[in-house]
C-alpha cells in the first residue's frame, strides 16, 4: 500500500508540473531604419542608356539595334540588376573587338582609373573589396 501511495503521489506531482501554462514572453524591439550603401542614385540610367553607353565606351561605336533589344530584354527580365549589369559588362569585355585604353592612361593613377571605370560601367563607386582587388 505504501508503494502504491508513493507512486500515486509521484504521478500527481508530475501531472501538476506538466499542466502548468507556458509563460509568454514579449520582447521590446527598437525600430531600425535600414538603407543600402550608395542606394540612392542621383543620375540613374535607364536600361537602354546603360547598355548603349557601356557598348559605346568599350567598342567605340554604337550598339546594333537587334543586340540592344536582346540585351534590354535580358536586363529587364532579371531580378537582381547588379548581377545582370556585371554579366553584360563581362560579356562585352570577353569580346575580341573591344577597344582597350592605352596603357599610360591606366598606369598613371590606378585608383582614379578604377573609380572612373566603376562609375562608367556600373553606375556606382567600387566598394573596399573591389578597390583592393583591382
Amino acid at each position: 500500500m505504501r508503494i502504491f501511495l508513493k507512486i500515486l503521489f509521484a504521478i500527481i506531482c508530475i501531472s501538476g508540473i506538466e499542466c502548468t501554462k507556458e509563460k509568454k514572453y514579449q520582447y521590446d524591439v527598437n525600430s531600425v531604419s535600414v538603407s543600402q550603401q550608395n542606394g540612392e542614385k542621383n543620375n540613374g540610367k535607364s536600361t537602354t542608356e546603360f547598355i548603349s553607353i557601356a557598348y559605346a565606351d568599350l567598342f567605340g561605336t554604337n550598339i546594333p539595334q537587334s543586340k540592344l533589344v536582346n540585351l534590354s530584354i535580358a536586363y529587364l527580365s532579371f531580378g537582381d540588376l547588379k548581377v545582370i549589369e556585371e554579366r553584360i559588362i563581362k560579356n562585352f569585355l570577353n569580346d575580341s573587338n573591344i577597344v582597350l585604353p592605352p596603357f599610360p592612361s591606366v598606369n598613371g593613377d590606378t585608383a582614379l582609373f578604377i573609380l572612373n571605370s566603376y562609375k562608367k560601367f556600373f553606375n556606382r563607386e567600387p566598394n573596399k573589396f573591389e578597390d583592393h582587388y583591382w
